[in-house]
């Protein structure tokens, strides 16, 4: 966002100085497209995320042996989303999916279904 939309969005709030109707709409829609630009990465996550957890929900519930998460990326590398590391197979497992998963504390820890 521009320090200048700042700026109008401050004047209007405080009321202290005169701003035209189209500077007024004009910074209302940059707010509108700052927040429909948020809500749309939460739900493109989100659906990344749900997808991911499709893949390793069905790898954990083929075993009753705990897994490593390189162990459970290799085998769903292929069925994840586009650019849906091991990284963020780690972070669904520590926080996404924490509740679905239980972490057995180890070198490296391991993961299984609760």
């Amino acid at each position: 966002m521009k320090l200048s939309t700042i700026r109008t969005a401050y004047d209007l709030l405080t009321g202290t100085a005169t701003h035209t109707e189209e500077e007024r709409l004009e910074v209302i829609q940059v707010f509108e497209d700052e927040l429909t630009k948020n809500a749309t990465a939460k739900a493109t996550k989100e659906d990344e995320y749900a997808t991911a957890w499709d893949a390793v929900k069905e790898v954990l519930s083929g075993t009753t042996a705990p897994m490593t998460v390189a162990d459970i990326y290799a085998k769903v590398e292929e069925n994840l989303p586009e650019g849906f590391g091991k990284g963020k197979v780690q972070y669904g497992m520590t926080h996404t999916w924490a509740g679905k998963v239980v972490r057995i504390e180890g070198k490296p820890n391991t993961y299984r279904l609760k």
